[in-house]
């Protein structure tokens, strides 16, 4: 009898002491080892992050992968109805404005949305000026880095990253999608103009000046083309082939990427590029680059495709939507919003993609909106 009691006894403080508040808080805590809990650059705002992300619907989790080229006549529906997770604005969207409107329209957009949004613009200076394009918001567009570095040095790029981003946050923008970090030297390339124009160890240099920068001053960046533009034909108009060995990455276009991830950028792009000798499809659409991204470069933020509109996959795939976030991205830059929405909606529906799959790309993307003050 007396050893069933002491058997009795120790039983009791076995489950007495598992439900402990102690314990209880380290049931509730697993998700400190959550995979991609990653101890990277957002992992101050993981624990926010997860707590908004259990708050949120599946059609909310599929609306927050998709960043939506902005549409003034639909903006009420692909925030309500798809739940975007932000708007990407071209010069249309700025043409004619006065700075008051386009504050007051953001603001608007804003307070419609349960989830603040990303506005994010292409605001690279020289060939791509979204913003500077229009005389009310500034004299003169922006000149191309390489016009700034040329006369003024690495200070002038520093003082031109400052002028923008007081632009942009002064307009209620919170991400500019750039800077370019494609090693180019050849005027002859289709994206050399659009580049810093000068070598590996230069562009990493213009790089991490950049994003140091806009890190300062509270802005979002963003470096792209990955894995590196180099010499490759526009994907805007077609399929891109890239040939070069996987070396001549590593050794040169890889370094600016190298440099904006050690200088903490938050997010980079990933081009449509068909890049062999690393997969045989487009870029964007392939685990094994993303992979190099997260696994070899060791970078931590948002990934986000290059947009699907563009012919480089609309001739290589009629559905990439799935792809791209089965892939690794975290963001898709879709002008397509209804489609890419019902393609990975219809996906998870079919058991074809999980909601796994789909907290993994939402995440980072809830973390980086509390890293930017949009989520409190």
């Amino acid at each position: 009898m007396k050893k069933l009691l002491v058997i009795l006894l120790i039983i009791f403080m076995v489950v007495g002491c598992n439900n402990s508040p102690d314990n209880k808080s380290k049931k509730n805590n697993k998700k400190d080892n959550i995979e991609y809990k990653d101890k990277g650059i957002f992992s101050k705002y993981y624990a926010s992050a997860y707590k908004k992300l259990e708050e949120l619907s599946i059609d909310e989790k599929i609306g927050q992968t998709l960043l939506v080229r902005m549409d003034d006549n639909v903006a009420d529906s692909i925030i309500n109805d798809y739940h975007a997770s932000g708007f990407v604005m071209f010069s249309r969207d700025f043409k004619n404005k006065t700075k008051d409107d386009i504050k007051s329209e953001i603001e608007s957009y804003q307070n419609e949305s349960k989830i603040p949004l990303i506005f994010a613009v292409d605001e690279e200076g020289g060939s791509v000026v979204r913003i500077s394009s229009n005389p009310n918001l500034r004299d003169e567009p922006f000149k191309s880095p390489q016009d700034v570095y040329n006369e003024s040095g690495m200070e002038g790029i520093i003082s031109d990253t400052k002028e923008k981003s007081e632009l942009l946050k002064s307009l209620g923008i919170n991400v500019n999608l750039a800077p370019v970090a494609d090693v180019s030297t050849n005027p002859n390339d289709f994206i050399y103009d659009r580049t810093f124009g000068k070598d590996a160890s230069e562009t990493s240099d213009y790089v991490k000046n950049v994003v140091s920068t806009y890190n300062k001053l509270g802005l979002g960046s963003c470096l792209k083309h990955f894995p590196g533009y180099g010499n490759n034909v526009d994907t805007h108009t077609g399929v891109s082939i890239d040939s070069r060995d996987y070396n001549s990455f590593v050794e040169n276009d890889f370094l600016p990427f190298e440099a904006g991830i050690d200088a903490k950028v938050p997010s980079i792009l990933v081009s449509h590029n068909i890049v062999e000798s690393m997969d045989n499809v487009p870029a964007s659409l392939s685990l094994k680059v993303h992979n190099i991204l997260r696994n070899e470069l060791k970078f931590t933020g948002v990934i986000m495709t290059d947009d699907l509109a563009m012919d480089a996959i609309s001739k290589y795939v009629d559905n990439p939507n799935v792809e791209a976030v089965r892939s690794g991205n975290n963001l898709l830059i879709t002008t397509d919003y209804k489609t890419s929405f019902n393609d990975i909606k219809e996906a998870y529906n079919n058991n074809e993609i999980s909601e796994d799959e789909i907290n993994n790309a939402v995440v980072k993307v809830l973390a980086w909106k509390y890293s930017l003050g949009l989520l409190k």
